[in-house]
């Protein structure tokens, strides 16, 4: 799946590769969106990076627009009060079947998010701008 949906820079050349980007991880918690009992569809983790609660939400391309993104992003919250995350804040990338990938920042303001503009990410592999999510209640 994140090979699949993710920008194609971003993905890993075997399974050994992104075991050991998740073995890296610390604080780690998943929540999947399954189908049929034998499809994942979705897939939101949360971890520790830094002393801040960090996250990714992976959604296949099928399940975008069904409010699946905002569920994930539900459980994500009632685990935490803070969440952190890189967001591709362009259209300039493509995804592994040559399409262009959808910067899903507008899903992340729509879900109370907010930017964090001092904060960009830029590397080879990707440009990206700070998003926090934040508890107030």
């Amino acid at each position: 799946m994140w090979n699949n949906e993710y920008p194609e820079k971003l993905n890993y050349n075997n399974l050994f590769q992104f075991e050991e980007y998740l073995a890296e991880l610390t604080g780690i918690t998943h929540f999947l969106l399954i189908e049929n009992k034998e499809s994942i569809m979705g897939w939101a983790y949360s971890f520790i990076r830094n002393d801040e609660k960090w996250f990714a939400i992976i959604l296949s391309e099928k399940q975008q627009g069904k409010g699946h993104g905002s569920e994930l992003l539900a459980h994500l919250k009632q685990s935490d009060n803070q969440l952190n995350g890189w967001v591709i804040d362009h259209n300039n990338d493509l995804i592994k079947n040559g399409k262009v990938y959808k910067s899903p920042l507008v899903f992340y303001l729509k879900n109370g998010f907010e930017i964090i503009e001092n904060e960009r990410l830029e590397l080879e592999k990707i440009s990206a701008v700070k998003v926090r999510w934040i508890n107030n209640s």
